[in-house]
This record gives C-alpha cells, structure tokens and sequence, in this order.
C-alpha cells in the first residue's frame, strides 16, 4: 500500500470513487502509513491509506491478504480511533466528520458472493438508520462480476504482483518468511532475516533488478548512505 499509493492522490480518489459510489468525491489530503497514537496509553494503529475530501468526509483505506486481519472489531476500533483524531477539546459531538472505514480484502470474507458489504447502524425494528455518518465497507477483492468493483481485484493482484517481486530479492538469503506477511511488515522482518545471511548480496540483486539507492533504502528502512556501503562491500 506504501508503494503504490505513496505521493499518488489521484490514485486514491479514483480508488475511494469505485468503492464508495461518490463519484464526485474529491480527495483533497492523502497519507500512506498515517499513525493514530492520540490517546496516552491507548493501543495505536497505522492505517494503510488515510485521507480527507473537500466535504470533511474521512477514509480510512486498508488492503487484507488474510481474513483475520478484517475482523469487525477491528474495523470498529479503527472507526472508534477516526472519532478520538477528528474532535478537538470544546467541539460539538455533532462536529464529528462522516468517515468510511474500507477494507478491500483478497477473499470473500462472508462468503455471500456479493462485492461489496456495507455495514451501519440501524434500528433493529425498522431499519431506520441511526444517522451517527459511521461507514464500513468490506470489498469483496474474491467478485468477479461485471460491475465496477472488478477493479478492485485487479489492485489485489498488482499488490500480490509486489509481494512476489519482494519474495523473489530475497529468497535465496533466507527471506521468504519475512516476506509471506507482507509489504508492510514482511520486508522489514526479511531485513532482519537476511542480515546474517547476506544482507549485501540481496541489495545488489535489486541493483540488478534496476531500483535505485533510494528505493532500496525506503523498502528496507535503512538509509541510502548504508545501502550504498553494503554496496561497496559486496563489491
């Protein structure tokens, strides 16, 4: 999610336009990798892809490869971290923005076959709703029908497409493990894997590969200063 939608706010517009059916949404901040630590004390959580419109609306857009990582409690934590972020001291409750929690995962969590599962409050006699602007969304990543939710699982194929290419830098240095659980974490557990096993030799495979001092460093989370003398000791 990092390096796809990293600077890329075009790219998350259209994205949140499919999902959510605003097609007049228009995205006007856009952060990857956005820390929720408000509270002291309180469990933190960085959300994938964190973004704002022109009307005050948040989104909250997260990739899951494995169905325990979009349990519904999570989905109401993170819901619950939106509300504490977006209300200052001496602001109304009713000052609380619409947000929309998304979590577009690779499997049909419900297996019901549909494309999308939207979930709010309602009272429970009449369906009515509650009204409180709290939205989540789980795109089902698995649909492969004809409506517009079928890009959807060609982003989680660019995202595997990635996760692969990942594997295949460091597979033969131990590093298949780090890998197995994602961008995020995968690579840098795999760094850590791969320090005793040819660290050095990884990176210069990625030099082959074409990807610069800088991408190697962002991907690893070491400076290009010790890309580039692990570099030099291969050599």
């Amino acid at each position: 999610m990092r390096a796809i939608f990293r600077e890329n706010l075009p790219l998350a517009q259209h994205v949140l336009r499919v999902v959510t059916g605003l097609s007049d949404l228009v995205l006007t901040e856009e952060k990857t990798q956005a820390d929720m630590n408000r509270v002291t004390g309180a469990r933190s959580i960085c959300l994938d892809v964190y973004g704002k419109d022109t009307s005050g609306k948040r989104f909250d857009l997260e990739v899951q490869k494995e169905n325990s990582g979009a349990h519904p409690k999570r989905a109401r934590y993170h819901s619950s971290v939106l509300d504490i972020e977006n209300l200052d001291v001496k602001q109304d409750f009713d000052e609380l923005p619409e947000t929309y929690i998304i979590f577009i995962t690779e499997n049909d969590v419900y297996q019901k076959g549909y494309p999308f599962y939207l979930f709010e409050r309602t009272d429970t006699r009449d369906g009515s709703l509650f009204g409180d602007e709290e939205h989540i969304l789980y795109i089902n990543g698995a649909y492969r029908g004809d409506d517009e939710e079928k890009g959807v699982s060609e982003m989680c194929t660019i995202m595997e497409d990635l996760r692969q290419e990942s594997i295949e830098i460091g597979r033969e240095k131990g590093m298949e493990e780090g890998m197995e659980k994602g961008m995020k974490k995968g690579m840098k557990r795999g760094m850590r894997i791969g320090v005793e096993k040819g660290k050095s030799e990884m990176i210069q495979n990625a030099v082959a590969a074409g990807k610069s001092a800088e991408q190697i460093a962002d991907v690893l989370g070491i400076s290009v200063k010790e890309v580039q003398q692990l570099c030099q000791l291969q050599s």
